[in-house]
């Protein structure tokens, strides 16, 4: 057998199967059933897995593994990859260090190497962090400890403000006075449609002139865009898909920092569109160990920690594994299997119409194809309700999977996938999987779906609550 294959020991249905995916194999249920073997073995040692991050922050994650030398020692190797998949794009990392038997180390290095299987994952690390990606072993008590470079984001409501958030179709801009909306505008726009830099910057910034013309002066901007930012600085984001390399590099990295010089310097802060919901989620809810889901064209995260500040993660969890089936469906940018994109946004509501019998047309967006399963949903087919419900099933496993990774109270579900209808179902169907297969998690984490008012609101508000002020 090879090692790939062990995992396969722990793959067992769920109890609550979805409708349309019987071949669905949960990932916390494996890694329940494999620690509980571990346990049951009475021989498992510790392993701990670090991942650092930029300026210096380490984050690290502890299970058990069987030994060296025991049977099962094989089933250690797909168990600790999918951990680190998972850590590498909730926490995001360019060194990772693993702490246990040597041979499970051997075979990360293996796996996340330029040629090995995850050579997209080392390479796109690379480019977030801008350093070589690195796999390192040691002990398990030879992983270096935690250090947390939390920001104190959000939450600054005095002064006029500006806040934005940059979508793949529309772009949105309000202007705030001392926590107070007085103006808000949806625009639409094509920013993936441009090669041309310039596109991007100039409607960034007739947006901020809009949203200013209602001020009577500016003293921030704070804003919030699908994509990876460290530092203000542009890593990743699909906004700038149709932008060559060489202009990235020349033009679009820095982009916000030269729209903060435009600004006279003001204080100027973006971050990805998934912390700002969770931020907004807890600033409107007044709590704190929220972690944001957005379910729209993708999926989307962010994470607001015990006293209310942003960890600095990238939650990007529409990469990080949920479902362990062999034959799950592929994420096309990845190439991996049973990836978050695939389950809870309007990609999954297309791929299961499919399975439930539902003719889609080609020529419509996936937007439009979800428009057309919730108008079926509100007349009652059953066929959208399961997709629903399917999707429910999924998210209620997924939640107990986020549970073992993040300290959470609260768990926002946002996004077009989660209104109408067939939203309350997709709520419904997982609190009913959590209450009957985790009553633990049930009993410590709500989820809720804020409404559409109070949420575009809010979000604007959080966004442009980013800055501190300058001082003097």
């Amino acid at each position: 057998m090879q090692p790939a294959d062990n995992i396969l020991l722990f793959l067992t249905p769920p109890r609550i199967i979805p409708p349309l995916d019987p071949d669905f194999r949960p990932a916390v249920a494996a890694h329940r059933a494999f620690q509980a073997d571990v346990a049951r073995s009475g021989q498992g040692v510790p392993l701990v897995i670090a991942v650092e991050a930029d300026n210096g922050a380490i984050s690290s994650y502890q299970t058990n593994v069987f030994p060296e030398k025991h049977k099962r020692f094989a089933s250690n190797f797909p168990y600790v990859e999918r951990i680190v998949k998972f850590l590498l794009w909730q926490r995001g990392g360019w060194r990772v260090v693993v702490g246990g038997p040597q041979a499970v180390g051997q075979h990360i290095q293996k796996i996340y190497s330029p040629t090995g299987a995850r050579a997209f994952d080392v390479d796109l690390m690379s480019t977030v962090y801008d350093r070589l990606f690195v796999i390192e072993i040691t002990t398990s008590k030879g992983v270096p400890p935690d250090n947390s470079t939390a920001k104190q984001l959000g939450r600054h409501l005095e002064g006029c403000r500006i806040g934005f958030d940059l979508g793949a179709s529309d772009r949105k801009v309000a202007a705030v006075i001392d926590g107070k909306s007085v103006f808000s505008e949806e625009v639409i726009w094509d920013p993936k449609g441009h090669a041309d830099p310039q596109y991007h910057f100039d409607e960034i910034n007739a947006a901020l002139k809009k949203a200013a013309s209602y001020l009577p002066r500016v003293d921030a901007i704070g804003g919030s865009s699908a994509g990876i930012y460290v530092n203000n600085s542009v890593r990743v984001a699909s906004l700038f898909r149709g932008v060559p390399k060489h202009l990235f590099e020349q033009r679009v990295r820095g982009l916000f920092q030269e729209l903060r010089k435009t600004w006279a310097n003001i204080p100027f802060e973006v971050i990805n569109d998934g912390e700002v919901t969770a931020l907004a989620g807890s600033m409107s809810l007044d709590v704190n160990r929220v972690l944001g889901i957005a379910m729209g064209s993708s999926l989307a995260g962010g994470y607001v920690d015990k006293d209310g500040n942003l960890p600095g993660w990238l939650d990007e969890l529409a990469f990080a594994p949920v479902d362990y089936n062999p034959t799950a469906p592929v994420d096309e940018w990845s190439g991996d299997t049973g990836c978050g994109s695939q389950y809870f946004s309007q990609v999954a509501v297309n791929r299961l119409a499919v399975k439930a019998g539902i003719p889609l047309h080609k020529e419509k967006t996936l937007a439009e194809r979800l428009k057309d399963v919730q108008a079926l949903m509100d007349n009652g087919d059953p066929r959208a309700r399961a997709i629903f419900e399917t999707i429910g099933v999924y998210f209620g496993y997924t939640v107990a999977h986020y549970a073992d990774f993040y300290d959470m109270a609260h768990l926002l579900m946002l996004g077009r996938v989660t209104s109408g209808l067939g939203g309350d179902v997709l709520l419904s169907t997982a609190n009913r999987v959590l209450q009957q297969e985790f009553p633990e998690v049930a009993a410590r984490v709500r989820l809720a779906v804020p409404d559409e008012a109070s949420r575009r609101v809010g979000q604007a508000i959080a966004a442009a609550s980013l800055p501190a002020l300058q001082k003097g």
